[in-house]
């Protein structure tokens, strides 16, 4: 999902819109499927849209403080997981087969990484898997 911020062309209104990607966006305005709710105009454009920029020195920025958190509670489930499973690198689909097949009885749960076509293929095969998002340990 992609958020633009959009501008009216007739009556000069700005409002905010999702789309599924950008191509989408060109495609409903080629359509012109694109009105604005004010003025009900097919002329909208993208208007400029400044990216949110976090800078480390701003410890009293809130989105900074959100951030921070989010990064904290990512790195305490990584924490739990590598105490906890297996690390099975790539061979993470090959060992979840195994597991469900084979009844294999592990005293550990496994992770490691997939692409996304195995782990769709394990879903058509009732294997469950979870995907979480995983932090490098460098700093940016």
């Amino acid at each position: 999902m992609i958020k633009y911020k959009l501008i009216c062309n007739d009556c000069e209104i700005t409002f905010d819109s999702w789309f599924a990607s950008s191509k989408e966006f060109e495609k409903l305005k080629r359509k012109k499927l694109l009105n604005c709710h004010n003025c009900n105009s097919p002329k909208i454009d993208k208007s400029l849209m400044a990216p949110t920029l976090m800078n480390k020195n701003q410890k009293n920025n809130s989105e900074f403080a959100k951030y921070q958190n989010i990064k904290k509670t990512i790195k305490d489930y990584q924490k739990f997981i590598k105490d906890n499973f297996k690390y099975v690198g790539e061979n993470f689909a090959y060992e979840a087969r195994s597991i469900h097949y084979e009844k294999k009885k592990n005293s550990k749960g496994i992770y490691g990484s997939a692409s996304k076509k195995d782990l769709i293929e394990l879903k058509e095969e009732g294997i469950e898997t979870q995907m979480i998002p995983w932090l490098e340990d460098k700093e940016n």
